[in-house]
């Protein structure tokens, strides 16, 4: 008789160990899901709007140019270290409408949509992609003069942020010595947390051998850049195939400083880096490896009204 209640108590408690396992696994999943898949919507996003509505006169477009009188961009390619290089010259009228798209017109967790998706939907004339900020729970993210996350990241690189102000000039800034809630108050139109800076005050900030978290030595790359007031440089670089090596982060602050950049700074890279000019995309991402293909990411810059 204890022989048989002993052997009862067991198969009970066997029971609840198979249940509790069986838990704690279905929990495990959907920890894994809702912190890489499960799409959050958290905040809508916040659009700028402007007076402008269309440039001066009827514009000018060719396959690498663009010119209504209030937008003039002006883009080349060049063959740099082995890697195929798009350069975009771009002068604006005012600095409302250098802007940022957010993937489903939403701030959240988990909302990808590749470049030329958001820069369409936007009515975007030029567009690369942005810092992806839903790569990281962490790092200040303003978008369009509305402040989405103010929760500052100190690993280096991230934690040194490129700052676009209402005037549309650059400051790069270390969230470890100003709170997003600061700049936003002093007028920041975007703040953007990848990096590292690339060129500070016309001198190249980074040495050779500095590199992203989990990035190759040499990659696509993405960067964008102030020449003068309301004139900027946007560059992308194509990478990790046999036509083109790809850039280090040094190669392309070099470049942005040989360009005339003032300030410089470096945005997502990889598979990510696309550039996106009046309906096509120029470059070769290569986000499934040997398949040519653009990556869903979080965010876009571009140029539009």
């Amino acid at each position: 008789m204890r022989d048989r209640k002993q052997r009862k108590a067991k198969s009970g408690t066997g029971r609840v160990r198979i249940v509790y396992a069986v838990f704690l696994l279905l929990y495990s999943i959907f920890v894994l899901l809702d912190a890489f898949v499960i799409p959050r919507n958290i905040v809508r996003a916040f659009r700028s709007g402007n007076d402008l509505r269309g440039g001066e006169y009827e514009p000018i477009v060719t396959d690498d140019s663009y010119d209504d009188g209030t937008i003039r961009i002006r883009i080349k390619s060049e063959r740099i270290y082995d890697t195929t290089v798009y350069i975009a010259d771009v002068r604006i009228r005012d600095a409302s409408l250098l802007k940022t798209g957010l993937a489903g017109d939403s701030f959240g967790r988990n909302l990808a949509e590749v470049t030329s998706s958001i820069a369409e939907r936007n009515r975007a004339v030029f567009a690369i992609n942005g810092d992806y900020y839903g790569f990281r729970e962490k790092g200040y993210v303003l978008r369009n003069g509305y402040l989405y996350r103010s929760t500052s990241n100190t690993r280096y690189p991230y934690g040194e942020d490129l700052v676009i102000l209402e005037d549309g000039s650059f400051e790069i800034v270390n969230e470890a010595s100003v709170t997003a809630e600061e700049l936003a108050q002093k007028g920041a139109q975007q703040i953007f947390s990848f990096g590292p800076a690339l060129v500070d005050q016309g001198e190249v900030a980074v040495i050779e051998g500095d590199e992203v978290e989990r990035a190759q030595i040499t990659n696509p790359r993405t960067a964008i850049g102030i020449l003068d007031p309301l004139h900027y440089l946007m560059v992308v670089s194509d990478g990790r195939t046999a036509e083109s090596r790809g850039l280090s982060l040094f190669q392309l602050a070099e470049l942005m400083q040989d360009e005339g950049c003032e300030t410089a700074y470096n945005l997502d890279g990889g598979g990510s880096s696309t550039i996106w000019f009046n309906g096509r995309v120029l470059n070769k991402p290569t986000t499934y490896g040997d398949v040519i293909a653009e990556r869903t990411i979080s965010d876009i810059v571009y140029i539009g009204y």
